[in-house]
């Protein structure tokens, strides 16, 4: 089995980046393959809207979104972490989100699978807020979903932390990260 992970935190080893480690290493424990893409660290130019993907479900802009295609094409769970900002996801996350739509068309205009085949995938959320608004993960959330929904994947469940700012306040929370740690776990094994 494999699991995708990715970050889109813009700060390295901060919050989120600690959450998507552990989610990691509880998937990698039960036997899985594991690997972690930072967004930040690609070249993902924002979806156009031209609309050539409607042509063949492929996006005419080659940059580094072609190799997220395949990686997502390759996993059979799918991890997307980022923190919130402005009650959404990072720009870094919604631009991968958005170039989706090449996704979107193979599925809704082509009637292909979006990955490529129809097997099982299951996908996880993680976010961390620095706020504590009673809605604050709704935006994302449904992002999230609606992405997963595009590709396929099933919608696994969540990890929402509020009220963590800090770089590295996620360790002070008495739970967390071994909530992330079973989290990855049970994203492998089902249960």
């Amino acid at each position: 089995m494999r699991v995708l992970g990715m970050s889109g935190s813009p700060r390295r080893g901060g919050n989120t980046d600690l959450l998507l480690a552990q989610v990691m290493k509880g998937a990698k424990s039960k036997g899985a393959e594991v690997k972690t893409i930072v967004l930040n660290d690609l070249e993902i130019t924002p979806c156009q809207h031209c609309d050539a993907c409607f042509e063949a479900g492929v996006c005419r802009i080659k940059d580094d979104m072609q190799m997220v295609y395949k990686e997502l094409e390759k996993a059979d769970r799918i991890v997307l972490a980022s923190p919130i900002h402005f009650l959404g996801l990072t720009a870094q996350a919604k631009a991968m989100v958005d170039r989706g739509q090449a996704l979107w068309a193979r599925k809704y205009v082509l009637e292909k699978p979006p990955l490529g085949d129809t097997r099982e995938r299951k996908g996880l959320f993680i976010a961390v807020g620095g706020m504590k608004l009673a809605h604050l993960f709704e935006p994302s959330l449904a992002t999230v979903r609606a992405f997963f929904k595009v590709i396929d994947v099933e919608y696994a469940g969540e990890l929402l932390f509020p009220g963590i700012d800090e770089k590295g306040a996620i360790k002070k929370h008495p739970t967390a990260l071994k909530e992330a740690f079973a989290a990855g776990q049970k994203l492998v094994t089902g249960g």
